[in-house]
């Protein structure tokens, strides 16, 4: 058997807040947003970047992710200060001001879940 595609799912309570902050972030545009309980982010075109859903649930996120997205990017600090515009927080200890020695950070999307943003 050969996977053909891989589509990853946040769960959330409020998909068109998550829609707003995940879209920015990455890039993407909105699907079809017809259904109640799904909601579709695509990718830049040619991107090769995997397709996202937003699957609404009525119970709140309490725990840390077993899974999540790592971001790599040319400016941190800058891509940072960009996402915690659009809603995000950091979680733990801010990365240091001497970027040499760091690799990621670790930062929470509008409801809490976990992503890192990574030196590229």
């Amino acid at each position: 058997m050969a996977i053909k595609m891989v589509e990853i799912g946040i769960d959330c309570n409020d998909m068109t807040s998550q829609a707003d902050f995940w879209c920015a972030a990455l890039g993407y545009g909105r699907g079809d947003e017809s259904e109640d309980n799904y909601l579709g982010m695509t990718p830049p075109e040619n991107s090769g970047l995997p397709v996202l859903y937003l699957q609404k649930v009525p119970e709140q996120k309490l725990t840390k992710n077993r899974l999540h997205f790592d971001l790599f990017v040319e400016d941190p600090e800058q891509e940072i200060e960009r996402l915690i515009a659009l809603g995000a927080r950091m979680i733990g200890t801010p990365f240091p001001k001497d970027m040499e020695q760091w690799n990621w950070q670790v930062m929470a999307d509008p409801e809490g879940n976990e992503f890192c943003i990574c030196r590229s």
